[in-house]
């Protein structure tokens, strides 16, 4: 699929038949397909957000043992390699090889208590992507994505709330999570919603076979050569108006809404207006643009937030909601990227702590010192943590029981932690969280009320909120 068709992808099965598809496609390389409108109106007022998230999805689980909830007394098969290091925060100790966040712990609260309900990543990815542990009806592992999962954070997001700026509510980038099958893990789309309320998926990642870490420093965890196999870390279109400028492109709206006009198809015009309205305004903001170009950034600014996926995925995500939007998801790396069966932590130490370090300190840098931290909740985390025995092949494997995950900015107090485990970093000893906690927050930033419901595509109501925010964050 060429690049400016999969800028906006969902993924879904999507109407070419649509007029936006056939106005925009012209644009000099934006194509945004969007799924077919269900004809239904939203229920709800659509909220318009006083704040923004960010939510960096380490996909595929990463080890807390390893990184922000060392036990450095535990027996040598538990604590692994790794030394605890001071940070800035008094009596606060992260893993050595995170030096850039150690010196920024003030700005960001540690919750070491988040459990999710599976240790299976697909169960475990539909829970946290979705904020629900229970499963819909129907649903089923072979066919997925499907309208049989419920939907996923950012569509609730994209249901619920109003976009700043014409902008879309809620973007995911760089690319779907997936495993080494290529097969997408459930909990990313809108399912049981609908596609009328998909948000905006940029799969814009440039496509390497595995590309586990920080593309193009790829890597596999068997150890043996590796080499990114695309000469971009993205592969996105030029955001700009085609030749002939903006008299051509206001005949060709013109003759779009002469032809929307005879159709009769209301519905469908309003959903076509909606997302016309975005494409022209990612085509008019020099903002907006300038979100997908992090590889055409000042080399100095690359160089903070590193020149890779991870990095300019943040970046990117920086931008986006620089220019407006309400929620951006970041999928730190595919499947296979934090999901260290194997070399646990040659991986961890060489291919993917490092960037990872590096991309994190740079976003809460720029969120703090523009002064966006504090309209901005960034959340880092997985969808489980790793075990705390040291399996036979130097890694650790799947835990549901507890994760730690990062909180900074949108009024969260820094220097923090929250939750506890017990000496092993197996099971929490207070403050246990679930992921129903975890989406609650998320929507509660957003202003989503809390008495807020959506009907599903067999007319049945369901409510938003499924727990309380996370007490004690903010």
């Amino acid at each position: 699929m060429a690049a400016a068709e999969r800028l906006f992808n969902s993924q879904l099965p999507v109407s070419r038949r649509t007029a936006l598809k056939a106005g925009i496609a012209g644009m000099g390389g934006l194509g945004v397909a969007a799924s077919a409108p269900q004809l239904s109106a939203a229920p709800i007022a659509p909220t318009l957000p006083d704040k923004s998230v960010i939510f960096v999805f380490l996909t595929g689980g990463i080890s807390q043992q390893d990184t922000f909830d060392m036990k450095p007394d535990a027996p040598a098969d538990v604590r692994g390699e790794f030394e605890p290091v001071a940070t800035k925060t008094p009596g606060l100790q992260v893993c050595e090889h995170l030096p850039l966040l150690a010196q920024r712990t003030d700005r960001y609260t540690l919750l070491r208590s988040l459990a999710t309900g599976s240790s299976g990543h697909e169960l475990a990815c539909h829970m946290m992507l979705t904020g629900r542990l229970d499963l819909p009806p129907a649903f089923n592992l072979n066919e997925i994505p499907s309208p049989n999962e419920w939907p996923s954070i950012p569509a609730l997001i994209t249901y619920a709330t109003r976009g700043k700026n014409n902008l879309p509510p809620a973007v995911v980038l760089p690319q779907p999570s997936i495993n080494e099958a290529a097969r997408v893990r459930p909990g990313q789309y809108a399912g049981r919603l609908g596609p009328r309320w998909e948000a905006w998926h940029a799969d814009i990642a440039s496509k390497c076979p595995l590309g586990n870490g920080a593309c193009p420093d790829c890597f596999r965890f068997d150890g043996s050569p590796f080499e990114h196999a695309a000469g971009t870390i993205f592969d996105t279109p030029q955001l700009k108006l085609p030749q002939g400028g903006s008299r051509r492109f206001t005949k060709r709206l013109s003759l779009l809404e002469g032809i929307e006009q005879q159709t009769g198809r209301i519905h469908e015009i309003e959903q076509h207006d909606r997302f016309r309205a975005q494409a022209l305004q990612l085509l008019s903001d020099p903002n907006a643009k300038s979100a997908f170009e992090v590889e055409q950034a000042d080399p100095k600014l690359i160089a903070r937030y590193g020149k890779n996926k991870f990095g300019l995925s943040c970046l990117m995500a920086f931008r986006l909601v620089s220019a407006g939007v309400n929620f951006v998801q970041v999928n730190l790396g595919k499947n296979s990227s934090w999901d260290t069966h194997f070399g646990n932590f040659v991986n961890l130490k060489n291919n993917l702590l490092p960037p990872f370090d590096l991309a994190i300190s740079a976003l809460l840098d720029d969120l703090f010192e523009s002064g966006l931290s504090e309209n901005t909740l960034l959340i880092v985390g997985g969808e489980f943590g790793r075990t705390p025995k040291i399996n036979k092949n130097a890694g650790r494997d799947h835990w549901n029981p507890t994760n730690t995950v990062l909180f900074a900015g949108g009024g969260v107090q820094g220097g923090r932690v929250l939750g506890a485990t017990d000496d092993l970093a197996a099971y929490p000893t207070s403050h246990r969280q679930t992921t129903e906690n975890f989406a609650a927050t998320i929507f509660d930033t957003l202003d989503v009320p809390h008495s807020a419901s959506w009907t599903d595509l067999d007319g049945r109501p369901h409510q938003i909120y499924h727990a309380q925010p996370i007490p004690g964050l903010f």
